[in-house]
């Protein structure tokens, strides 16, 4: 692309964050679930859970997910740290799409073994990322949510990078935790991790959007694709350029660009 193209997409973008990256977005996103709480921990919890359902019909994502809270007691934190046997029964008979109340008791119990012996989720993102990427920090959370005893059904539910997934729902819920945002969309709850290196939440409307302004070339969403895509956002802006997504998503699912 040359200069006074990268001006003219460069301004069309932003003009299209502007119109997204407000809290009328809220309403019709799975980041309203953890915009319910204020404990950080709970924000934490409610954002990843969200975030792992996050596929397919947007609003059976909010009604699952709100169902996943109302399991918890609307306590996720409190559930994940002082949950017995019965208390996971309460989830049996949950299911969305293919993650199902297996998978859900797991999830309890992993993110349990995160908060008591690996000093919650902040901590091991932020010790794994290298100067540039999230995605070493993202295969680290995966080895250690599956370091204790599990189900091999429940690993497909948490993506890694390094086998080449482009790991749209942790890259949106960091996105979420990490990304300093004015407007009241993002939490920015993670002070200890640069949003200059998020990774876009790359799926079918965002990579489209992307390909038809040149910023993606390469046809699968997946780890290399999200490669490519993040240098083109981040010569956009180096300093947040995951604020992007809002405007590819928004122009592929409102605009039906």
């Amino acid at each position: 692309m040359s200069k006074v193209i990268d001006k003219e997409l460069k301004d069309f973008l932003d003009e299209k964050v502007i119109k997204y990256n407000t809290p009328d977005f809220i309403g019709s996103d799975p980041i309203q679930i953890p915009h319910q709480y204020q404990l950080k921990e709970d924000i934490e919890i409610s954002g990843f859970l969200a975030a792992t359902i996050a596929w397919g019909n947007r609003k059976m994502i909010i009604k699952n997910a709100q169902q996943m809270m109302e399991m918890m007691g609307n306590s996720p934190y409190d559930f994940v740290m002082s949950y017995n046997d019965d208390q996971l029964e309460r989830l049996d008979g949950f299911v969305h799409r293919t993650f199902n109340s297996i998978d859900f008791s797991y999830f309890i119990k992993a993110l349990n073994n995160i908060y008591k012996n690996h000093g919650g989720m902040e901590k091991v993102f932020s010790s794994h990322t290298s100067t540039d990427s999230m995605l070493p920090a993202i295969t680290e959370f995966k080895r250690l949510f599956f370091s204790i005893d599990h189900p091999d059904r429940t690993t497909k539910h948490v993506s890694d990078p390094s086998k080449g997934s482009s790991s749209k729902r942790i890259n949106m819920m960091l996105r979420w935790f990490c990304r300093q945002d004015n407007n009241g969309v993002d939490f920015g709850i993670w002070k200890n991790i640069s949003p200059s290196i998020l990774s876009c939440p790359l799926d079918v409307h965002s990579g489209n959007v992307a390909r038809q302004f040149g910023l993606l070339t390469r046809k699968q969403n997946d780890a290399k694709a999200l490669n490519e895509l993040d240098a083109n956002l981040r010569v956009l802006d180096s300093v947040d350029p995951v604020k992007y997504d809002f405007a590819l998503f928004g122009l592929g699912v409102f605009e039906k660009f």
